[in-house]
Order: structure tokens, then sequence, then C-alpha cells
């Protein structure tokens, strides 16, 4: 008799947020016809309303190649030249995408996460996941993704600072919608408040992730931070910089609503 799979909670979880969506691409020729064990990779296999695709040479060879651009494979090329020459050298990857409804637990994403282990070790070479631009070897994806046999979000959301022309920075994550929550976005973050706002950055990322929602308006209390900043809805799936909708915290003397 096969052991019951241990669920993963979401304690913060409320009705009303957007469904996940998910979107890794695997490259190298995957054997799925290989037997699957439940127990071994923690999974009960694809998730309900999430689709599995080959592609390869006589099957839509462009697909393949589509990911082996932009600003996810030029960081690939230049942090880990290893894993790019063998990426680059496949003909077939398998792309897995679609979405959840609105789910109380993160199950969905055990079984996702063992599937996609499964890929790897029945031929895969690498996964690429688009939402966060990130590349995984399977060694990195085994030892962060995998292994740890529970859900750090931390390790599926990336967080960007981008410069701003008066010297402050932009402190903006992606990934969130693989949760059905918004991403974050924060603006104007002065030296003095980096630390802080990395560390506001990172509580968001948990507490959405594990099915918490923000309304417009509620307020940041955080005794390293000044009083009166706020959270308000912005953007939607077609903004570029997030690809999602997100959370902009505006600081005491900007304007919400």
């Amino acid at each position: 008799m096969t052991s019951p799979l241990v669920d993963w909670p979401r304690p913060h979880f409320a009705k009303g947020g957007k469904n996940p969506f998910v979107f890794y691409v695997v490259y190298g020729w995957v054997d799925i016809d290989r037997p699957f064990s439940r127990s071994a990779y923690r999974s009960r296999g694809l998730p309900d309303g999430i689709d599995l695709t080959g592609y390869g040479p006589t099957i839509q060879p462009m697909v393949v190649s589509q990911f082996r651009t932009g600003y996810g494979w030029g960081r690939l090329v230049a942090q880990d030249p290893d894993l790019a020459a063998v990426v680059a050298a496949q003909d077939f990857c398998l792309v897995i995408r679609g979405d959840v409804t609105d789910p109380p637990s993160l199950s969905y994403f055990r079984d996702l996460i063992g599937l996609l282990t499964f890929c790897l070790d029945a031929g895969g070479v690498a996964i690429y996941d688009p939402q966060i631009l990130k590349w995984w070897s399977p060694a990195d994806w085994r030892a962060r993704a995998f292994g740890v046999g529970h859900c750090e979000p931390r390790q599926h959301v990336v967080t960007f600072v981008s410069p701003e022309k008066d010297g402050t920075a932009w402190f903006h994550t992606r990934g969130m919608r693989k949760f059905g929550r918004p991403d974050v976005s924060i603006h104007n973050v002065r030296p003095e408040h980096r630390a802080a706002i990395i560390d506001l950055v990172n509580r968001f990322i948990d507490l959405l992730a594990f099915g918490g929602r923000v309304p417009d308006g509620q307020p940041i209390r955080m005794s390293t931070l000044p009083q009166g900043m706020t959270c308000w809805h912005r953007g939607s799936e077609d903004d570029p910089d997030f690809n999602n909708e997100h959370l902009e915290i505006l600081w005491p003397e900007a304007k919400g609503g």
C-alpha cells in the first residue's frame, strides 16, 4: 500500500486570490514513459489544469530555440557557460504550463516539483523558469527545490534591484504568479532603507505565497521603516516588468488609491 503524501500547507490562505500559473521548460530528451514513483518524488504527477507538451526537431522546433534568447539566456551564458553549452546542444524540450484553481494548499507545487525532478532523472539536462528568468542545473534544482522537502517560496521568486535616476533604487519581484498572488514593487528606496526593504520584500513573498491577501491601503508596520507606508494593487498580467499584477508599496509622502 502506498503511503499518503504529506500535504504542503498554506497557513495564511484566504479565498479570492488569482489562480496560480506555472510555466517551466525542461531541456533534453525526457523518457516520459519511464515508471513514475509517487513516493520517491513526493508527487501525484501532473497537477490538474497543467499541460505537458513536447517539442523537437519535427514538432515546432522554433519553441526549442525561443527560450535560448534574452536576459535569462544571456545570464546563463555568462554565469555557467558549461550548462549553457549543454542546453544549446539540445533539440528537444518539454513545456509544462497551466493554472490551478486558487488552491488552499501548496500540494500542487509539491507535485510539480516532484514531476520536474522526475524529468531530470529521466533525461532532462536543465530546467528553465521563464517567470523568474532562471535556469536551474540538475544539481541546483535537486538541492534547493526538491531536496528541502517543503516549499521555500524565496527559492522560486526573484527580487531585482534597479537603479533610479535620482540615485535611489527600485525593488521588484518576479515569480509570485506561480502562487496566484501579486508581485511586490517599491520605488525610491534610499540607501539607509535597503536592508529593511529586503526584509519587507521577503516577508511579503512568504505571506503571499502561503496564501495571504493584502487589501488596498494596508499599512506597513515595521520599526525599521517610516510610518505611513501603504500597499496598493496595480498592473496586470500584460505588464512586462512582472507578467503579473503587483502590490505597489508607497512611501508616506506618495499618494495611493
